[in-house]
Order: C-alpha cells, then sequence, then structure tokens
C-alpha cells in the first residue's frame, strides 16, 4: 500500500476537527457538534467514483489520549470479510499511534482500501439497503456487524428529477425538533403531497441536504388520497432500518392523514436502542403531523390510540 502522509498533528481535538474541515470540504460533515458526532463520505476518486462509504465517528472526551473514536462504516455492498478487513486497519493504525489524532489516517487508509478495490473489480456496488440493530457488542472491536433483512417492499424512486421538477412545483418542507437517546439522534421532515412525483421530488430536495443525506437511514412514508377513486396510494420504505417504513406508514394510517409525505433521519450514535428505536421515530413523525395540524388535537389524538389498542386487544380475544 501507498505510504500515508499526514499533516502534522494538532494539539487537540478542536483543532483537528478544522483541519479536516479544511482537507476535505464538502465531504467532511458536522451531525451534532455538541456531541462530537462526525461523518465523512470517502471514496476511490473524485471523479466518477466507483466505491464510496461514510465514516461516522463520536469523539469521546478522552479522544485522543486515553480513548479511540467511537465509528460507524456505512456502506451496504460491503461484505463482512471486507467490513473485517477495514476494522483491523483501523484498530492496527490506533494502537500503532496510541494517544495521537487518529482520524485522518483512518480516512486515508480508507480512501487507499476502496482504490484497491476499485483497481480489482469492474464494476461498482450492487447496493442492498441493510439494518444496523443487532444483538452483538460492537465496543468489542470497535465496529458494528450488519444483517440483511427488509420488511417494507416500497418503490424505489430515483433521484434524477431534472424533467420532473419542471413538471410539478416543489412543495413547502418543515423540519420538526430532533429527539436524541444514547447518542443517536432522531429528526423528522415533512411535506404536503399530491401525487408520486411530488414525493420524488422532496426526498431529492431533502438529500442535497448533506447531513440529511449522510443519516444512517432516512426512514420515510406518505398517503395520498385519490379523489376519483377514494382510495389511497400510499407507499414507505424502511431504508435498512428494518420494519420501520411499515410501522410508520402504519401510525400515518391510525392517525388518518392523507396528502403528507413524511420522513425520519436517524443517526446513529453507536449504540444499540432495540424497540426504543421505533418509539423515537413515531414520536418525531406524530409531533410534526401535530405541528402542521395534519392530526386531531393531541388530547382526541391520545383517545384514538388508546380506542385502537383496546380494538386491537378484543380481537385477540375473539
Amino acid at each position: 500500500m501507498v505510504g500515508l502522509h499526514r499533516p502534522a498533528a494538532p494539539t487537540c481535538m478542536t483543532e483537528e476537527i478544522e483541519a479536516l474541515s479544511a482537507i476535505y470540504g464538502d465531504e467532511w460533515c458536522t451531525i451534532d457538534e455538541d456531541a462530537k458526532v462526525f461523518c465523512i463520505q470517502i471514496s476511490d476518486c473524485l471523479e466518477k467514483p466507483k466505491w464510496r462509504l461514510c465514516l461516522q465517528v463520536i469523539l469521546p472526551p478522552e479522544y485522543p489520549t486515553t480513548a479511540p473514536p467511537i465509528y460507524q462504516i456505512n456502506a451496504p455492498w460491503l461484505s463482512g470479510q471486507e467490513y473485517a478487513e477495514l476494522a483491523n486497519y483501523l484498530e492496527e493504525l490506533y494502537v500503532q499511534n496510541l494517544g495521537e489524532s487518529i482520524l485522518y489516517l483512518w480516512v486515508e487508509k480508507i480512501r487507499e482500501f476502496l482504490i484497491e478495490k476499485s483497481q480489482s473489480s469492474d464494476s461498482g456496488p450492487d447496493v442492498k439497503k441493510i439494518t444496523e440493530e443487532t444483538d452483538l457488542d460492537y465496543e468489542e472491536n470497535f465496529s458494528l456487524e450488519y444483517q440483511p433483512l427488509r420488511e417494507c417492499a416500497a418503490v424505489t424512486l430515483n433521484f434524477d428529477l431534472s424533467e420532473s421538477q419542471e413538471d410539478e412545483e416543489l412543495p413547502p418542507i418543515y423540519h420538526g425538533n430532533p429527539i436524541t437517546d444514547r447518542r443517536s439522534t432522531f429528526q423528522a421532515h415533512l411535506a404536503p403531497v399530491v401525487s408520486p412525483k411530488q414525493v420524488k421530488n422532496v426526498l431529492a430536495e431533502l438529500y442535497k441536504n448533506k447531513k440529511i443525506a449522510s443519516a444512517t437511514h432516512n426512514i420515510y412514508a406518505y398517503r395520498i388520497y385519490c379523489e376519483d377513486k377514494q382510495t389511497f396510494l400510499q407507499d414507505c420504505e424502511d431504508d435498512g432500518e428494518t420494519a420501520a417504513g411499515g410501522r410508520l406508514l402504519h401510525l400515518m394510517q391510525i392517525l388518518d392523514v392523507r396528502n403528507v409525505l413524511v420522513v425520519v433521519s436517524r443517526w446513529y450514535g453507536g449504540i444499540l436502542l432495540g424497540p426504543d428505536r421505533f418509539k423515537h421515530i413515531n414520536n418525531c413523525a406524530r409531533n410534526i403531523l401535530v405541528e402542521q395540524n395534519y392530526t386531531k388535537s393531541p388530547e382526541n389524538l391520545s383517545k384514538q390510540l388508546g380506542k385502537n389498542k383496546r380494538i386491537r386487544k378484543d380481537k385477540k380475544k375473539m
């Protein structure tokens, strides 16, 4: 492999972050400045990259003197063997440079890995969305295992919308208040929509925001009421957070909302939340639907949700 040449070692975490931001420009993204959560898009080349991944890091207060960064590699195309190989590279670099700033070395080592992969393969990745929640302890090797699994079968939307954006006006997009739990952050986004084409436009617009584009998952669901047929056109997408899209759509059905798209972004913080993640996703969605007047009052909403729970219980007894 080509040797790595890094800039002069910064004297503190703040200087390192500033240096990396200056070096990598738009590839560097701050997710949560207070919690020291960052991500960087890394590719095999600047022009027409074949292989690309996102490295998300959390810098603990003890970094770099006595603690490594907590990290996650977001690349659905990575095989288990490749993921383990990258994890070993990063761990070796950390051990070889104990107490020193390590992120620049990590980024360039990953870039070398991608360049080698590009030179040894003809085609790019066959991307398949996968889920991050498992029962494994990621801290044992500073990484996280993935398992391919899906429940919400949704139409894949193409974000190349140069023609469709001319045909339909982009609706307004609203952003809800974020919810943070154990370093994971959830935020909902909402837009009024009356056609699948508008859904595409809104999603494309959201993905122009590099912070949203770098989210570990962007779960969405929409419901559009067709007056002529008196039926609903609806769909959902898990984006790797297994079953989350279906649960979000189910919430929107319970609330009887129509002509609206809800997207919930999740930035994974390195700690598994289990079922709590679904609670946060639905709470984010419900809050923004209430704020934008798509639902009944919160009091009536609580009664309706309670009524639906009782109905389900009664059905189980029958």
